[in-house]
């Protein structure tokens, strides 16, 4: 009898088909979050037209959504270490899908909220068991820039939203932007087909059979005959609880992260909530505000792939610290009312610091902790960062019905990328002073 242990094993073996086909569900599924996630932004102008709805009132809108994101992420990423990724994952694919194709169907706002809040408890609950999972399939070796590439389906979902706003909302309305939630929500079965769970959930749980077959996918030339024994390093190393993200002198990079998840999220839906309409008060038209959302999440996806690439060369806390300086200055720098060439390029940026480097701080989050509480580490870091999110658009709202000059606005929309930079400077330093006695080995 042979004992495999598959961490190892994935580790040494070339990235394949099987890997790169999580890579493509995963990112498909992010495709779908981010498009739901976005679209808020898109049709936040016309809501407020036709509702008559104030700046704080539209920002407190947009909050309901991501006080579902909120629990959804405590509830569901622990939920998914005790019933499995693939479960956690098509439960909150079908939260979503459902509550945003009913959102459509909302004539009040109150029927507004409570659609936008059910959808949020699916989106928060994907985010951390894609990432998990994303984590688990790829090599070390690789794990950044995979990570970050299957995320980057964040950011195509959220340049789709903003492509379709251009050519639906001014001859449709609004409604249909909602309406279009369908289309993924028959890709479920394929999902559920087609998705793999974990290898160290299966593991953990005693079902060798079916490890053993993923395992042999992933790697087709390795010969399994029944009688061999798998096992996943951390599968069996710990418990599941909230106390174990703040022991082994895990503590401090755990504040530190969820400080820049706060600051990085309220940037990120600061941005794509309010984007379109600060713009267009500042005199772009809305066509062009919207082509801005999208550069704004074509940024996210180029800065998301360059940094997980760069990651994986020099380190993610050292990556992410610049991103954030870069964040910070090229958000100041949108308020001085730029031509419409260079506002682009400095949203492209804003975007590939923002939510790029949300991206980033996903896998730094995977990274810091054993398997026994991944998902429960995304869960929280991701919950945290909800309320950050939250306070996000009702901050932008509150901020610009106080009618202060747009330089001031986006010199105030910069602090949070500091406060980033600062968090994630203080992470880089606790986590390289680490010495965190090795994780057993589940035999």
């Amino acid at each position: 009898m042979r004992k495999i242990d598959v961490t190892d094993h994935i580790d040494k073996i070339p990235f394949g088909r099987f890997q790169w086909s999580v890579v493509a569900l995963c990112a498909l599924l992010l495709i779908v979050d981010g498009y739901d996630v976005f679209v808020a932004g898109t049709v936040l102008p016309r809501l407020i037209q036709e509702w008559g709805l104030t700046k704080p009132q539209a920002g407190a809108l947009q909050a309901w959504a991501l006080f579902g994101m909120m629990f959804g992420a405590l509830i569901l990423g622990p939920l998914a270490d005790r019933i499995g990724r693939k479960k956690g994952i098509a439960i909150s694919f079908l939260l979503f899908t459902v509550s945003t194709l009913l959102t459509g169907f909302a004539e009040t706002p109150a029927q507004f909220k409570v659609f936008r809040f059910i959808a949020g408890l699916g989106c928060g609950g994907l985010m951390p068991n894609a990432v998990a999972l994303m984590n688990e399939y790829a090599p070390k070796r690789l794990r950044s820039t995979m990570v970050a590439l299957m995320f980057s389906g964040y950011s195509v979902g959220g340049m789709v939203a903003a492509i379709l706003g251009i050519w639906v909302i001014p001859a449709h309305g609004w409604q249909p932007m909602f309406f279009v939630a369908v289309l993924p929500l028959m890709l479920l079965p394929v999902i559920l087909w087609k998705l793999p769970e974990s290898l160290g959930f299966l593991i953990r749980e005693g079902h060798q059979d079916k490890a053993r077959a993923i395992l042999a996918k992933v790697d087709p030339a390795l010969e399994l005959r029944a009688a061999d024994e798998l096992s996943y390093r951390e599968a069996k190393g710990g418990s599941t609880s909230m106390a174990e993200l703040f022991r082994n002198r895990r503590l401090l990079p755990t504040l530190m992260l969820w400080s820049a998840f706060f600051c990085c999220l309220l940037l990120v839906y600061l941005l794509s909530s309010w984007l379109p309409k600060v713009l267009q008060e500042a005199g772009y038209a809305e066509r062009a505000s919207l082509l801005n959302l999208f550069g704004l999440n074509f940024g996210g996806m180029a800065g998301a792939i360059l940094g997980g690439r760069l990651g994986d060369r020099f380190g993610l806390p050292k990556v992410v610290v610049g991103f954030f300086i870069a964040a910070a200055a090229s958000i100041a720098l949108i308020g001085s009312t730029p031509p419409d060439l260079v506002l682009f390029a400095l949203v492209f940026v804003a975007g590939a610091t923002t939510i790029g480097t949300q991206i980033l701080l996903y896998a730094s989050v995977a990274q810091l902790y054993p398997l026994s509480v991944r998902s429960t580490g995304l869960g929280w870091a991701s919950g945290v960062g909800r309320i950050g999110a939250i306070v996000g658009p009702t901050f932008g709202g509150l901020l610009l019905a106080q009618q202060y000059p747009l330089q001031q606005n986006f010199l105030l929309f910069a602090i949070p990328a500091v406060i980033c930079a600062l968090a994630m400077m203080v992470f880089g330093i606790a986590t390289s002073r680490q010495t965190t006695a090795p994780e057993p080995v589940a035999t």
